[in-house]
């Protein structure tokens, strides 16, 4: 029967696989960020020259990174979702080199629109002078691309598809749900600024950091990121499986398993 997208329900099931899952993913976020601290550490170490070339080199290398690391993460859930009483190995959970190519590629074309979007910025200013009304739509319309697609990497993961591919299919099981897809990714960035607020407030009030070397900063994104990253991700994976399914005619059992 047909299943209709509901927020308050993709919450909720979203925070029983947390509760379920706490241990592992904690884990794995922090292997993920031990991972990405080395690859930073080797790209400053290996490439110390400022010439354009290996500034390039650096940025596409920690792309792949950050890309294979977050579909890793993707995969990790889905696999937590649909294999809660059966075992996997750690091969289930990685992704291939094709899928992180996909998701870089899809990170390069927004960065191409968001370039242009810059370029007639400055076209705009030269020619007509600050408007502020130009940009706040330029905004409007990068914010709507973004939400509208932001699902392409699940599809990416869950059935392999190719970057545009996934751009359409993230585009098609949003386009009914809009407005409850932007009340997800609203208590997204409630979730990411509520447990921010208490870790600027503790800094401040016990005057950490004042060396200014930044570590009790960085520290602190660290715990931010562990407590907010895997919840985050784990709505998001929840939303885009019970979106696949309103568009589908399926059965209770099925949708039962998210």
């Amino acid at each position: 029967m047909y299943h209709p997208f509901s927020i308050t329900e993709t919450i909720a099931t979203a925070w029983r696989i947390l509760k379920r899952n706490f241990t592992t993913l904690i884990v794995y976020s922090i292997i993920s960020l031990f991972v990405y601290e080395v690859v930073d550490f080797f790209n400053n170490f290996i490439f110390v020259d400022d010439n354009r070339i290996s500034q390039l080199i650096v940025v596409l290398l920690q792309m792949i990174v950050q890309a294979y690391l977050a579909l890793s993460f993707y995969k990790l859930i889905l696999t937590l979702m649909d294999r809660e009483f059966y075992e996997f190995s750690f091969r289930d959970i990685l992704p291939s080199l094709k899928m992180t190519l996909n998701f870089v590629l899809i990170a390069l074309l927004y960065g191409v629109l968001i370039a242009l979007f810059v370029f007639v910025n400055l076209l705009v200013e030269r020619s007509f002078g600050a408007s502020v009304l130009f940009k706040l739509l330029e905004l409007i319309i990068i914010l709507y691309l973004l939400l509208r697609s932001i699902f392409c990497v699940c599809f990416i993961i869950d059935d392999d598809s190719k970057p545009f591919e996934s751009l359409r299919q993230s585009f098609e099981i949003t386009k009914d749900n809009f407005f409850k897809t932007l009340g997800i990714f609203a208590i997204i960035i409630a979730v990411m600024i509520l447990v921010l607020i208490p870790v600027i407030v503790l800094i401040n009030i016990f005057h950490l950091d004042q060396d200014g070397e930044g570590y009790i900063f960085k520290l602190a994104f660290y715990c931010w990121f562990l407590l907010t990253f895997p919840f985050v991700q784990v709505i998001i994976m929840v939303a885009y499986r019970k979106l696949v399914y309103s568009h589908l005619d399926v059965d209770d059992d099925i949708t039962e398993t998210v």
